[in-house]
């Protein structure tokens, strides 16, 4: 079976698996293991911020940041695409009781024009206090489009003029490194806190790391622990990221590349209506009207493949290259694509 519904779907390899098993461990309640704060300070120096946190997840190191920012009644401006609106299960209203002003535009980027006009007049106390500006890269609802560094600086003097935090979701932040080949110590320029993911795309079994200036991150532990997310022996976990920081951020282009030649063999289709400028590894189909989906899941059930047929909504298909989609795989792939 070819499975490319998401790159959050591999598993740990053999090498890193003998590090997770060698790993030296310690109580992270305690904050005594060694293995894991090694990992938060080698991801804080990468991308140039003061502090990191060893999260299970990348929606609780999200939900923890949103609750960092604001206060129950506040609101959070973020695109209409974003992960922390959309896949979240409505967290940010359930555990900071925040409501969200959604910014339209391509691929899931927005302005800081945008962002001006949204804040909400402070002296007008009928609207929720404008208080956090919330960014994704890639995005994945864009078809993992990557955002470009230099907005980063309008977006932040915006939000630094008007008092408010700036979050990134940065769950697919290594794509749009390879991709665009930025300085990592940029986003610790540009951003209060940013979380990153070490199961999508870099072959890790679990964990997320939220990143951030000090003055937020020492209320990070506490936020943490509220919503569960104190772990043990977490070394194990974090051998793991160590591992995939080391080996398996370069081959990243490789799922790109990938994924830009199964987009190609897409395109002439007659089911097709668009299919997104491919960056990253994320392909977005969008099927012409009339076309029924399930006799496409049905084609490509038939041959072992699977797609990510439902999250993007009724007329599109996801499809997501990652480490275990090899180069047997992927030319399999591109014939039965052929045929279709």
């Amino acid at each position: 079976m070819i499975d490319l519904r998401s790159d959050t779907i591999t598993k740990p390899s053999a090498k890193m698996l003998d590090l997770m098993l060698n790993a030296k461990v310690g109580d992270d309640v305690y904050g005594e293991d060694p293995t894991v704060k090694k990992l938060e300070s080698f991801i804080a120096n990468y991308f140039g911020m003061e502090q990191a946190m060893f999260f299970p997840s990348g929606t609780m190191a999200n939900q923890t940041a949103i609750k960092l920012h604001t206060n129950p009644g506040d609101q959070v401006i973020a695109h209409e695409y974003s992960h922390v609106y959309n896949y979240e299960g409505g967290g940010a209203s359930f555990n900071s009781g925040v409501s969200f002003k959604l910014l339209k535009g391509e691929k899931g980027f927005f302005s800081s024009d945008q962002i001006s006009d949204a804040i909400n007049p402070k002296a007008f106390y009928h609207a929720p206090l404008s208080k956090l500006v919330c960014l994704e890269n890639t995005t994945n609802k864009g078809g993992g489009a990557c955002w470009n560094v230099s907005d980063f600086d309008e977006i932040n003097s915006v939000c630094k003029k008007n008092n408010l935090g700036i979050h990134m979701d940065g769950a697919r932040i290594w794509n749009s490194i390879v991709a665009k080949k930025d300085d990592p110590e940029l986003y610790g320029i540009y951003f209060d806190t940013m979380s990153v993911c070490l199961s999508k795309g870099l072959g890790c079994p679990i964990g997320s790391v939220l990143l951030g200036k000090k003055k937020y991150m020492d209320k990070a532990l506490r936020i943490r622990k509220i919503l569960g997310g104190g772990m043990r022996q977490s070394g194990y976990l974090a051998a793991a990221g160590l591992f995939a920081l080391e080996n398996n951020i370069s081959r990243l282009s490789e799922d790109h590349f990938r994924a830009k030649e199964i987009a190609s063999k897409f395109l002439d289709k007659s089911f097709v209506k668009k299919i997104n400028d491919v960056e990253t590894n994320i392909i977005i189909i969008e099927l012409n009207e009339g076309v029924s989906k399930k006799t496409i899941i049905d084609y490509f059930s038939k041959n072992d493949v699977v797609f990510d047929w439902y999250s993007m909504g009724p007329k599109k298909i996801r499809i997501v290259t990652h480490l275990d989609y090899s180069e047997t795989d992927h030319k399999y792939l591109l014939k039965i694509v052929d045929k279709l």
